[in-house]
């Protein structure tokens, strides 16, 4: 239902008698997040809010058609929805405009404007989102085809090792470290996808700083002094050791690159508390206590158009000089997985801040962390022979007679089978163990474990894979089925068997 007053006759050219009054009016205006304005019948600004003044300025510039569209707007008494941009001589900031009518003659419409930057720059974020997780699916499907191979020339490199002189030891090393490197690059490729296999723990930050610096001394170079300035006392987050080492090497080296005639690398450590989300170059972090590390160099800093992109898979300013585009996008996947944020700021000719917010941890009390240290090792030799019954199954031929190779020569009774269904047919009932592959034709490898169990409840299970995500590995750890993640050597797979084997044992025992 309309307002009274808009019922009322309005005399020409006056104000009707029972809107509010002026002061009234303008406090409404100020008081709107939005910005909003009042217009005559010629477009002219009657009053304008606060919100209003700070986006258009003391004057009005709409691009065309969103003039035109206004004018004739105005004319008819008819409302205007449309965007278009605010000009400001060679400036231009993208806008909605909504023109509604009043009826009246003085204001004749109120208009309001909605500055579309921050929805732009959302939408540019999910874009990237986007594509890095288009990247990440399309590297998942790479890694389990990957690293099944890697896994069958590490295994027959070092099936070779014993039958061969030094002079060929020589060459199985090389073909071990080139295999290493691929794993190495399939790692990468999963880390900025957000689906590389982390094992995270409680992680003290500055003693992590510190154990880094002292590889960054050597890598920084002599031209370059490298400085920490850590807060005490220190704080825990939860993190794989590793990958933070490699985060901060990455962000070193890309340092370094950057002050090729020299400077000083800073790495900072802080805490923060944030009471309410924040939005930070383009994210909005969350409310949260967070640990801070901020890497700082005083270097060439980064151009204003190739700072949006840096953090985009295989996108490198230094192509020429085998830059690959993977390591900031290796840092930035490696810091979300972990529940962080990473952001950056650079000035170009003074230097760049990588900043990494990650939740702080509280750590592990000092019994538990006594307790995980003296928690025995398990030592595949002293499970009994009768506890090394082994169904192996794997669809990929060169891996299954490598692993069964490596497993027969410790004393294991081994089953192969190609597929599930074929695991399924030949599973004896005195099976102390099943090694599957995850992903297999017909039948997976979580399938094979679940139908065993039916008829072996309690079978002890591992599972290997090239690839699964992190949803996948917890499932398997609900179902107390391990893990073993490919590319692996195969004195890796033996140990992994021993040690489920003599746990068996001493459970039944």
């Amino acid at each position: 239902m309309a307002p009274a007053w808009q019922a009322e006759a309005v005399k020409p050219g006056l104000l009707h008698p029972l809107l509010p009054d002026r002061a009234l009016v303008a406090a409404l205006l100020d008081d709107a997040s939005t910005p909003v304005a009042l217009l005559d019948k010629d477009g002219r600004i009657v009053r304008a809010g606060t919100a209003f003044a700070a986006l258009a300025g003391p004057t009005l510039e709409f691009a065309e058609p969103a003039a035109s569209q206004i004018r004739a707007g105005l004319r008819e008494g008819a409302a205007v929805c449309c965007n278009s941009d605010l000009v400001f001589g060679e400036r231009r900031v993208p806008i909605a405009i909504a023109m509604t009518p009043t009826g009246l003659v003085a204001p004749a419409a109120v208009l309001r404007l909605t500055d579309l930057r921050p929805m732009q720059a959302l939408q540019a974020q999910l874009a990237q989102a986007q594509r890095l997780q288009a990247v990440g699916v399309l590297a998942g499907g790479i890694a389990h085809d990957f690293n099944n191979l890697l896994t069958a020339i590490t295994g027959a490199a070092e099936d070779l090792v014993v039958q061969t002189d030094a002079a060929g030891q020589a060459d199985l090393a090389q073909i071990r470290e080139s295999a290493a490197r691929g794993a190495a690059l399939v790692r990468q490729l999963l880390a900025f996808g957000g689906q590389q296999t982390l094992q995270p723990r409680a992680v003290a930050v500055n003693d992590a700083v510190r154990a880094a610096a002292r590889l960054l001394e050597r890598l920084l170079g002599r031209t370059i002094g490298l400085r920490l300035d850590l807060e005490e006392p220190g704080r825990t987050v939860l993190i794989d050791a590793t990958q933070l080492d490699q985060v901060l090497v990455n962000l070193a080296v890309n340092a370094r690159d950057a002050m090729p005639s020299g400077g000083t690398l800073t790495i900072a450590t802080s805490r923060r508390l944030l009471l309410a989300p924040v939005e930070e170059a383009g994210q909005v972090i969350p409310p949260g206590r967070y640990a801070s590390i901020e890497v700082r160099d005083t270097g060439n800093g980064i151009p204003a158009d190739v700072l949006p992109h840096i953090f985009e898979p295989f996108f490198t300013t230094r192509r020429g000089s085998g830059g690959t585009g993977l390591g900031l996008s290796t840092v930035h996947g490696i810091v979300r997985q972990s529940g962080g944020y990473l952001t950056v700021s650079s000035t170009p000719g003074i230097g760049t801040v990588f900043r990494i917010m990650l939740p702080r941890q509280e750590a592990l009390p000092a019994a538990a962390a006594a307790a995980a240290l003296a928690a025995p090792a398990l030592v595949a030799d002293e499970a009994p022979v009768e506890a090394r019954r082994v169904l192996l199954v794997d669809d990929e031929a060169p891996v299954r007679r490598l692993a069964a190779r490596a497993l027969r020569r410790v004393g294991w009774e081994v089953t192969e089978a190609e597929d599930g269904e074929t695991a399924l047919a030949t599973a004896s009932a005195s099976i102390d163990l099943v090694i599957s592959d995850v992903i297999m034709p017909g039948l997976d490898g979580p399938g094979l474990v679940r139908a065993l169990r039916d008829a072996h409840p309690g079978l002890p299970a591992l599972l290997m894979s090239g690839y699964a995500d992190g949803d996948q590995r917890a499932a398997l750890a609900r179902d107390d089925i391990v893990f073993l993640a490919k590319p692996f050597g195969m004195a890796q797979l033996v140990t992994a068997a021993g040690e489920i084997a003599l746990a068996r044992f001493k459970n039944k025992s």
